[in-house]
């Protein structure tokens, strides 16, 4: 089923912060946070520090009414900066990855795209700000 999130991006802190949320609204993550070291490294890519494997890669928790809310940790070493404006993102789960590339290109027209519509090794990825300046995530989570 369909769903939108809203996604967090943080300096460093993202555990600290998601552990915090916990405790405010009293609910738990749907699933243990995922690490950077958890990814696969891509090929040719320097070797990850023991702190950046341990970042937090994906959180995660739901808050009110069916509202979810996502976070990871921006990375300097990954060529990430975090500047107010980019630390809050629009994600939507489309039911499929047609529904996504319709979406991705209506959003990205007269914006940009931040990161074009690609497979990852959870599913079907993307990012665009739109023209007004909002950053907008498409993920098609694999099946199965």
């Amino acid at each position: 089923m369909a769903s939108v999130a809203i996604y967090l991006n943080f300096a460093g802190n993202t555990e600290e912060a998601f552990n915090f949320y916990k405790t405010v609204f009293g609910t738990e993550f749907l699933m243990p946070p995922m690490r950077m070291g958890d990814m696969p490294a891509p090929e040719g890519a320097p070797a990850m520090s023991e702190k950046d494997k341990n970042a937090v890669m994906h959180v995660s928790l739901p808050i009110l009414a069916g509202t979810v809310i996502m976070g990871t940790d921006m990375l300097e070493s990954m060529g990430h900066k975090l500047i107010e404006g980019n630390n809050v993102t629009i994600s939507l789960q489309p039911d499929s990855n047609a529904d996504a590339d319709k979406f991705f290109a209506a959003l990205s027209e007269g914006g940009s795209e931040i990161a074009p519509m690609r497979n990852e090794f959870w599913g079907y990825w993307g990012c665009a700000k739109d023209r007004f300046g909002i950053r907008w995530m498409f993920n098609v989570m694999k099946q199965g």
